[in-house]
């Protein structure tokens, strides 16, 4: 079993979310964390940590991205991390499952990460091991505590409850 670190300048995790019903508005978390215990051989006996700094959101919006951060929603400053620990990487129907906690907003649920696809073993123009992972998930705001919104006038909800995330990761083995 190798331990393999998150490469942060080339990993992105971003989610996006249904806006007045219409559209949905994307966003990225630029600080980003965590290791991965990874056998390709047996994959299901590995494990996965990782976090994002709150602060670091960027929906391309400043004014929205304050809004995201204050106590309406993230309340990055009492909350200022959210965090993934998985319990059991398990095979599914379409591929891995990563089944671990989710503590976000100051509440910890359970999580199904889907694995998209792991890539090979690759090696480096630097002589190390990289692999890359891409991913996705979903949560309810609602789950964590944020509940902020607004009626619209024909009908339903601001902000949706709903929220997509997804991982695109690059990961390199410890020395």
């Amino acid at each position: 079993m190798a331990k393999w670190n998150v490469d942060a300048s080339h990993t992105t995790v971003w989610f996006t979310v249904r806006h007045m019903m219409i559209t949905n508005v994307r966003g990225e978390f630029g600080v980003v964390e965590g290791s991965v215990d990874w056998d390709a051989a047996t994959p299901t006996t590995g494990s996965v940590t990782g976090s994002v700094d709150v602060a670091s959101i960027d929906t391309r919006e400043p004014k929205r991205d304050g809004h995201l951060k204050s106590a309406d929603f993230f309340d990055a400053e009492q909350f200022p991390k959210i965090t993934f620990a998985s319990k059991e990487i398990r095979k599914g129907k379409d591929g891995l499952e990563v089944v671990g906690d989710l503590t976000m907003h100051g509440t910890t649920k359970s999580l199904t990460i889907y694995v998209d696809e792991t890539t090979g073993e690759q090696k480096d123009p630097w002589g190390g091991s990289r692999i890359g992972v891409t991913a996705h998930a979903s949560v309810k705001r609602s789950d964590f505590g944020m509940v902020w919104n607004m009626a619209l006038e024909a009908g339903g909800m601001l902000v949706a409850d709903e929220v997509k995330m997804h991982f695109d990761v690059s990961l390199v083995k410890a020395a």
